[in-house]
């Protein structure tokens, strides 16, 4: 029997086999058809990769979904590029797609989705960091091929529509071994550009014209995008036609379809500055010719009007008007004293009215009143029922039986107290008492 601390749960066993799965194959390329394709709502796409002797479930989450220019359906042959992994709730080993291109695609294709990936998860692309291109560049930079059509078409386009716009051609090969490299130490040149004695471009241009995606392949390197990353000049990308993106497209702060589109951009247009220009003077010179005409016909006004002709008396009704300001506030400001005064009076009468002690003294004789109608009431009340006792009493003396036995009546009662009403209550021999005004008399019944 194996030992207790041998015998691994399910989970355990799993675990182990996922670690060893991602430990020692990890990220790898597949190469197969899809069939069983599932968009989920949430994004996620489930799928399997099968080919004539096997097949592997694979996972494609929504973020790399979004990242990935390839339609998923079934029956399309594909080549995946995933780290494998186990899915533990079902013990099922499986492919997390992070990029997938169409089979026969390509090699360069594939490492340009992969490092298009990877710069974009670290940040490289986000909007946060582009920096904004100058409007009006007085130094501008090409850092492209001295002898191609490029150079000559934006160096064309410059000179005809801003040619007060200092350029500086920074020379660098575009295409093969090694270009990328010229390509990112000209830029950060160009950024060290006064510490070399030349002036520091405002606007950088990096670009070729067209070609196939190996021709271009240069604007793809890692060297190159993070470079235009670190640069502190604006730089805007302008690499082949509008059809083609590479990696220092989306790496710079601004990306031309051209490279005579790119200098189109970065450059004013000079008639329109001269329109522009034009029609600032004509706004300025109706403006000030506005300005002028109204102050002519202030100081027309002020040269016929009594000011001049008649100062002193100008002055004389300024005075009269002082004056009579004077009179003004001074009666406002006594009725303003008045009621301020008799509203004095009345809070001090107010004051005096609820003053603690007055109150307090108020209460007391309303207290000591209260008393003294309370006893008063009191003594009527008892006096009152003392007479009414007395009348009760005196009935009752009257209504009672010493009363009746005053006048001669009596009654008598048996040997028990009870009282005799009938004679025929009475046998012979039966002892009877009967009560007079005065004492009882005892007796007994006898025969009639």
């Amino acid at each position: 029997m194996p030992e207790a601390d041998t015998i691994l749960s399910v989970s355990q066993l799993t675990r182990q086999i996922r670690a060893l799965l991602e430990g020692e194959i990890g990220e790898v390329w597949v190469e197969g058809e899809i069939s069983n394709h599932r968009l989920q709502t949430s994004g996620h796409q489930y799928f399997t990769l099968k080919d004539a002797g096997a097949q592997v479930s694979c996972v494609m989450f929504r973020g790399a979904a979004m990242r990935s220019s390839a339609r998923l359906a079934d029956g399309v042959q594909v080549q995946i590029h995933g780290e494998l992994s186990v899915y533990e709730p079902r013990g099922q080993y499986q492919l997390v797609v992070k990029t997938v291109q169409k089979k026969g695609q390509g090699v360069l294709q594939a490492k340009f989705e992969a490092l298009k990936r990877k710069l974009y998860d670290e940040g490289l692309f986000d909007e946060e960091h582009k920096r904004p291109i100058p409007k009006f560049p007085g130094v501008i930079a090409l850092v492209t091929s001295p002898t191609g059509a490029a150079i000559r078409d934006m160096l064309n386009i410059l000179t005809r529509r801003a040619p007060w716009v200092r350029v500086m051609v920074f020379p660098v090969r575009v295409q093969g071994q090694g270009a990328e490299i010229e390509i990112a130490k000209a830029i950060e040149a160009l950024n060290r550009a006064e510490e070399i004695g030349l002036p520091k471009p405002d606007t950088i241009i990096v670009g070729r014209g067209g070609g196939s995606l190996e021709d271009l392949w240069n604007f793809n390197e890692e060297v190159v995008a993070r470079a235009i990353f670190a640069s502190e000049i604006p730089i805007v990308s302008a690499v082949g036609h509008e059809i083609d993106f590479t990696i220092a497209d989306f790496a710079a702060d601004l990306r031309a379809p051209t490279p005579s589109a790119a200098a189109e951009l970065v450059a004013p247009d000079a008639v329109e500055l001269r329109r522009h220009f034009e029609a600032t003077q004509r706004s300025l010179n109706l403006r000030v010719s506005t300005a002028l005409e109204h102050h002519e016909r202030v100081i027309e006004l002020t040269a016929k009007g009594a000011l001049l002709r008649e100062p002193q008396r100008l002055l004389q009704e300024a005075e009269q008007s002082i004056d009579d300001l004077e009179g003004r506030w001074r009666d406002a400001s006594r009725e303003t004293l008045r009621s301020w005064s008799d509203t004095l009076v009345e809070m001090q009468q107010v004051l005096a009215r609820y003053h603690p002690a007055r109150v307090v003294a108020d209460a007391g004789h309303r207290v000591e009143m209260t008393g003294h109608r309370l006893s008063q009431a009191v003594t009527l009340a008892l006096r009152r029922f003392g007479e009414r006792a007395d009348s009760k009493a005196q009935m009752l003396k009257l209504l009672g039986p010493e009363s009746v036995l005053s006048r001669g009546f009596s009654y008598t009662t048996d040997a028990s107290g009870r009282v005799l009403t009938n004679a025929d209550e009475v046998k012979p021999g039966d002892e009877l008492v009967t009560r007079l005004a005065k004492g009882t008399v005892r007796s007994r019944a006898g025969t009639t």
